[in-house]
């Protein structure tokens, strides 16, 4: 059983190490989207190599989250944290010296794998560490903190942009790299699980990564055509049914295709998919909007921003109380249908747009928005399956937000006409950022509807969200294992 108290100098530690982990992938979600226009102007860079510098990462990520959890099980929880905090700080300094957009695309491709090692790591080596009396109050410390990082990402972000650069975005990892590694071997035990055999299901991995990958490079080259384009998207199809044939075929797969037997399971994942494509395309593209159409410098961008987290981090464990008394359906209707009304009113935000007359009032409501639906979405997943599965299903639905994200990415520009050079030309980029929020607003509506019709209260004594408080705005919180497997 785990001893460490919250009080005593190693759970300090403990605490502080892993949220510095947490939040180094955490920034990088959020505050390379503040640099994108500062990129494409040094790199010379066009928009496909811009959507790149943020999908690379995604599809990594998105692909081996899964992983990389189940690799801190058998391998220990810390080896394998600090091993993603390695990883990541230098495909971090790889990202800061790259001398193009391609050799940038690359690092971020690996940065993503950093990312999916130490993302899972960060929290259950929480869950492992402390006291069962003081585990609750560590996670929510550690879910706070990160919060916290992810509201103030964008800021320094934009702030290292306009001031020494944005190569210094990524290479403000490496330091912070160099403080949590000797922590986390001087104060993080050990830990895994020791009921973890088998082998691991990498095919699985590498195939739900190359289908999102391929489908991506297609999506994003579509609007050029060309005969590679409808090989690739074959491919990708192909790869993604592949995916599908191993995890029915293998003993112990990455993604188990019975957890889907669950219709609540399935359905809150289709709404999840529907809302967090909305969300990471509108992310994406806002930091663009306001720096290239409404003249913001990347810092005022990524100030500009920030109502969004700072109402999630402030008001979602309140939300997830009233949902708690409430259920989750009026929650997941309402939530997306004002974060689509934030996207619509994001309309109005064009060249001599006034920040506090059109901006504050459209992240307001989108901010609102996302405050109602993500604890209670968060609960409704782990309330869906079986308690011995929610760390799994809280994974599955992290994952498929993220892929949702990364699809939207590859997907806006082509949907809503967007060239090449969109990013240089005010007027065009203005005119299809208008179009993509109507194709947003539409996604939250349809996902809206659907959580209206078939979601239902999570039954008693199912698993209920530790993580209570959460900044992230490109995916729900990750949940652990349940106390029960590991306590009992």
């Amino acid at each position: 059983m785990p001893d460490v108290r919250l009080a005593s100098p190693q759970g300090r530690w403990i605490l502080f190490t892993t949220v510095l982990g947490s939040s180094m992938a955490m920034l990088d979600s959020t505050v390379v989207n503040v640099a994108l226009p500062r990129i494409g102007r040094d790199l010379d860079a066009n928009l496909s190599a811009l959507q790149w510098t943020v999908n690379a990462y995604m599809v990594t990520l998105a692909g081996l989250i899964l992983l990389g959890g189940a690799l801190g099980d058998r391998f220990g929880r810390r080896k394998v944290f600090v091993v993603g905090v390695v990883w990541f700080a230098v495909a971090s300094l790889l990202c800061g010296i790259a001398p193009d957009a391609g050799t940038l695309i690359a690092a971020r491709a690996l940065q993503g794998v950093g990312g999916a090692l130490l993302t899972p790591g960060s929290l259950a080596l929480i869950q492992a560490s402390f006291h069962p009396d003081d585990r609750g109050r560590a996670v929510g410390l550690w879910s706070g903190f990160g919060g916290v990082g992810a509201a103030v990402g964008p800021f320094v972000g934009g702030w290292l942009v306009d001031g020494p650069g944005w190569r210094w975005v990524f290479l403000l990892n490496v330091p912070l790299a160099l403080v949590c590694v000797p922590v986390a071997l001087r104060h993080v035990p050990e830990s895994g699980d020791g009921e973890a055999h088998g082998r691991f299901d990498v095919l699985g991995a590498v195939l739900g990564a190359v289908a999102l990958a391929l489908l991506t490079y297609a999506l994003i080259e579509a609007g050029d055509g060309g005969l590679m384009v409808a090989v690739t998207a074959v491919a990708g199809v192909a790869a993604a049914v592949a995916f599908v044939v191993v995890e029915r075929r293998r003993p112990e797969p990455m993604m188990p295709p019975d957890i889907f037997s669950s219709r609540q399971f399935t359905v809150i994942n289709i709404v999840t998919l529907c809302v967090y494509a909305a969300l990471g395309g509108f992310f994406f593209l806002a930091a663009l909007q306001l720096q290239v159409v409404v003249g913001y410098s990347a810092l005022g961008a990524g100030t500009a921003l920030l109502p969004t987290t700072v109402l999630m981090l402030l008001l979602s464990a309140r939300s997830g109380e009233l949902a708690d008394r409430i259920g989750p359906r009026l929650p997941l209707t309402v939530g997306p249908l004002l974060c689509a009304v934030g996207m619509l009113l994001m309309l109005r935000v064009g060249p001599g747009a006034s920040y506090w007359a059109d901006v504050l009032p459209a992240l307001l409501v989108l901010g609102l928005g996302m405050v109602m639906l993500v604890a209670p979405l968060t609960a409704t997943v782990l309330g869906s399956v079986d308690v011995a599965r929610a760390g799994l299903a809280s994974g599955i639905n992290n994952a498929a937000a993220r892929a949702a994200g990364l699809v939207a990415v590859a997907a806006l520009p082509l949907l809503a006409g967007m060239g090449e050079e969109a990013y240089r030309e005010p007027a065009a980029f203005d005119a299809a950022f208008g179009r993509a929020m109507g194709w947003c607003a539409g996604a939250l509506v349809v996902g809206a509807l659907i959580a209206g019709a078939t979601v239902r209260r999570p039954p008693p004594g199912c698993k209920r969200p530790e993580c209570l408080r959460h900044g992230g705005v490109v995916s729900p919180p990750l949940e652990g294992e349940p106390v029960r497997k590991r306590l009992g």
